[in-house]
């Protein structure tokens, strides 16, 4: 008896593949990713990202999450240019191709002129 094969076309089948998520990863947190400044992960929610950030590069989880799970408060993190922060915070989701950026918050300087 001879098994009957069924032709598979690339128009019957809908593969999708997703696109990598490229993550810009900030010079101060560089020494954690081998001096990369871009890491690609796949798609998911930030929390997800940050899990992936952490099993290819372990030591950068800590420099993002407080203790309490949630981001540092010196660390914004943006999905195409829009802080996480007022979007679902570390439920964020993040699809594929887009860009997420790690930032470190900048503060500092003093309000009194200096005098020379």
């Amino acid at each position: 008896m001879e098994k009957s094969r069924k032709s598979l076309s690339s128009s019957s089948v809908d593969y999708h593949v997703p696109m990598p998520v490229t993550v810009k990863i900030p010079t101060v947190f560089r020494k954690f990713t081998d001096n990369e400044s871009t890491v690609e992960v796949v798609p998911g929610t930030i929390a997800d990202l940050i899990d992936q950030l952490e099993e290819k590069h372990p030591g950068l989880k800590e420099q993002l999450l407080a203790e309490d799970g949630q981001l540092h408060r010196f660390v914004n993190i943006y999905v195409n240019d829009e802080d996480a922060r007022y979007l679902e915070k570390l439920e964020t989701k993040v699809s594929d191709g887009e860009t997420v950026s790690i930032l470190p918050s900048v503060a500092g300087g003093s309000s009194t002129p200096v005098s020379r």
